[in-house]
């Protein structure tokens, strides 16, 4: 009877291995890898057509040493689940922009950003609107849910309509409305007022910051189109 039982486990172990993704609760479509194997072609340069030198992908990880040019997906997204996980070194600085467009010089001044960051030894650490899992600026993510520098985090981007939340390690972090009253606010008393569409556009690329010094590894990174 043991016997039996361990062969119908295993064979429920390789149906499930070989079921399609499916939909979130969200709704929408299965989701799909940005980051493959041994390469990355949903991603460009924001400044060069092709795949900029300095990034680097080995057995599914991407990652930088240095200050590079920051990437961009070729497609643009609206509403979207993304999922991935992130290590940072020490001092590291970086971030996911979303609803980027390329009215401006920077993709910052567009997109608004998750940080990613090494909150015990970045200087952005020390205020918690610019800390790890921050919407960048505007608002703040609480401390000591991020994990040390070279650890792995794994961050959740939910954006549906102006809908928008930040989850680090299994924990939603920050939540908020685009174009509400409380994130106009927030955003006229920011740098950002300077750019009058930052965070208008209702879909945008996504972006993954490189031009700030320091080390970066992302993998598992997968996006899911939500009606």
């Amino acid at each position: 009877m043991n016997q039996i039982k361990r062969c119908a486990s295993i064979a429920a172990l390789i149906c499930c291995a070989l079921l399609p993704a499916v939909a979130s609760s969200e709704g929408g479509s299965p989701d799909r890898a940005l980051i493959h194997k041994s390469s990355a072609p949903a991603w460009r340069g924001w400044t060069s057509e092709g795949f900029p030198s300095g990034w680097r992908i080995t057995d599914g990880v991407l990652s930088k040493q240095g200050s590079v040019d920051d990437l961009v997906t070729k497609e643009m997204f609206g509403n979207f689940e993304l999922t991935l996980e992130w290590k940072i070194g020490k001092e590291g600085n970086s971030g996911i922009f979303y609803h980027a467009t390329r009215e401006y010089d920077h993709i910052y001044w567009s997109g608004p950003e998750y940080q990613l960051l090494d909150d015990a030894n970045a200087p952005d650490g020390k205020n918690p609107l610019t800390a790890a899992a921050s919407a960048y600026g505007l608002y703040a993510a609480p401390a000591g849910v991020v994990r040390p520098y070279d650890h792995w985090n794994r961050t959740r981007i939910l954006v549906k309509g102006n809908h928008v939340e930040h989850w680090l390690n299994g924990r939603k972090v920050v939540e908020y409305d685009l174009l509400g009253p409380d994130w106009s606010a927030k955003v006229a008393a920011s740098k950002f007022s300077a750019y009058p569409n930052y965070g208008r556009a209702p879909s945008g690329f996504i972006g993954i910051q490189g031009d700030h010094p320091g080390a970066l590894a992302i993998r598992h990174m997968r996006i899911r189109a939500l009606p």
